[in-house]
């Protein structure tokens, strides 16, 4: 029983580490290499679209490791399709706006309109594959991954402390711009809060006695996946750099956060 738990959630925790690691490594290559490692993961991304539609079915602790690695891995080709900048939006310039309010949130959008609607789009290809299925562990893998990201973008643009901007590539150094710091905003608190109670929800369906390996084992991988988003999240508002955790995958770049132009401050005290 405790195996059920502690392997996925160790597995999950290393995909994690070592898949960010490699997309911003690759990131950070020559421009000139961009193509040949796209080509390769959206190569991966058709076999895991494959992989998913093959266990659909399966109920087996292997069928969840296998639907889980397939949704990180259609995932991950969507996030270096917009850090190559294959993929990203209309807008590919600085914000214009220097305060708050409709005309800036909609250069904000357009910068990653096209971004978000290629996330929208893969998410129906894998809702649909997984219609009715009785293994959705991909589905919910992506679905956690899209929802938290979405919470760590709009956080972002509201403002907080920590803003990572130094794992922003080149090409992609005016979208710091549309970032804003600041001790914390009013969504932040919301966020985190409907956040812990998902995980608690998952915690209790991975502790479960008396359920199938699989449905422990998804739970599992599902609920490492929302702890690791909040603990991204508690990083934002902390004077502490996520960059050491892949300080590896960052060699030969620059991650220096002072260098990134653009980024709007803004002094608030009361939402400590």
């Amino acid at each position: 029983m405790i195996m059920d738990i502690v392997a996925p959630m160790l597995f999950a925790i290393m995909v994690w580490w070592l898949g960010t690691g490699v997309i911003l490594y690759l990131d950070g290559r020559p421009r000139r290499t961009y193509r040949r490692s796209m080509a390769i993961a959206t190569a991966l991304a058709c076999v895991a679209v494959i992989g998913i539609t093959v266990v659909a079915e399966d109920r087996s602790v292997m069928g969840a490791y296998i639907s889980f690695t397939c949704g990180l891995m259609i995932w991950a080709w969507l996030e270096m399709g917009f850090l190559m900048g294959f993929v990203t939006g209309t807008r590919g310039t600085p914000c214009t706006e220097p305060n708050h309010g409709w005309k800036r949130t909609k250069q904000a959008i357009e910068t990653i309109i096209h971004y978000e609607l290629a996330i929208i789009a893969a998410g129906l290809l894998i809702l649909a594959l997984s219609w009715g299925a009785a293994n959705q562990t991909g589905l919910w893998t992506f679905f956690v991954l899209f929802a938290m990201r979405l919470s760590a973008k709009l956080n972002v643009f509201l403002g907080v402390r920590n803003l990572s901007e130094e794992f922003l590539p080149d090409h992609l150094k005016y979208l710091a711009s549309y970032f804003t710091r600041r001790n914390m905003n009013i969504f932040f608190p919301v966020s985190m809060g409907a956040s812990v109670v998902v995980l608690g929800f998952l915690i209790e369906g991975m502790m479960a006695s008396g359920v199938h390996a699989y449905e422990t084992t998804a739970h599992a991988f599902i609920a490492t996946l929302m702890g690791l988003a909040i603990l991204e999240h508690v990083f934002m508002v902390m004077p502490l750099p996520l960059t050491p955790l892949w300080g590896w995958s960052l060699r030969g770049r620059d991650a220096t956060p002072a260098t990134v132009p653009g980024i709007k401050t803004v002094e608030q005290t009361t939402n400590r």
